[in-house]
C-alpha cells in the first residue's frame, strides 16, 4: 500500500507539469519564500532519490540531495525526474520494507544519524512531498493556476469539513 499511495501522490506533480509553462513553473515572485513550483519539484524529488541512492549502503544521506537546479526552470525535466522516482519505486523489492537503514540529516542543530526502516523513511518522504505540495497550492492559488485535482497538497488525514461556527 506504501508504494501505490506514493506512486498516486507523484503523479499529481506530473499533471501539474503537464498544465503549466516553464515560466509558470520557474516563477520565484510569491511570497514569502520567493521558491518556485519547480524549487518544491526538485526538492520534494531528490529527497527520494536520496533514499534510492543510500538503499545498496544501507545509508541514505538526505543532506547530499543534488539540488540540480536545471529540473527547477524546465518542466520537461521536472517530469523527466518525477518519472525517474516512479520508475525506482516501482523496481524497488517491498519485501524490503521493514530492512533497517541509516539515515542522515541536519535537523538545524547539527547532524544526526538515526536508524529507520525503509518503510518508514519512503512514509517520511511521501509526507514531505505532501506538505510542499501544499506549499505549491498556495503559489499555484497566487499565480491563477487551477489546481490539478481537489485532493493536490492535502494529507488525507486532513478534515475536510471546516466549520464555521
Amino acid at each position: 500500500m506504501i508504494i501505490p499511495a506514493i506512486e498516486a501522490n507523484l503523479k499529481r506533480g506530473i499533471v501539474l507539469l503537464e498544465a503549466i509553462s516553464d515560466e509558470q513553473y520557474s516563477n520565484k515572485s510569491i511570497g514569502p519564500y520567493y521558491s518556485s513550483i519547480g524549487a518544491h519539484v526538485r526538492h520534494i524529488l531528490d529527497v527520494f532519490d536520496c533514499i534510492f541512492d543510500g538503499l545498496q549502503e544501507n545509508k541514505i544521506d538526505l543532506i547530499g540531495r543534488k539540488r540540480n537546479q536545471l529540473i527547477e526552470n524546465k518542466t520537461k525535466l521536472g517530469i523527466q525526474y518525477f518519472n525517474e522516482i516512479i520508475k525506482k519505486l516501482n523496481n524497488f523489492n517491498i519485501e524490503n520494507l521493514n530492512k533497517t537503514v541509516k539515515v542522515t540529516d541536519d535537523l538545524g542543530l547539527g547532524v544526526v544519524t538515526a536508524n529507520y526502516t525503509i518503510a518508514a523513511i519512503l512514509i517520511q518522504a511521501h509526507s514531505h512531498a505532501i506538505h510542499h505540495f501544499s506549499s505549491v497550492g498556495y503559489v499555484i492559488d497566487q499565480l491563477k493556476i487551477e489546481l490539478p485535482d481537489q485532493d493536490f497538497g492535502f494529507n488525507p488525514t486532513t478534515p475536510r469539513a471546516f466549520s464555521s461556527v
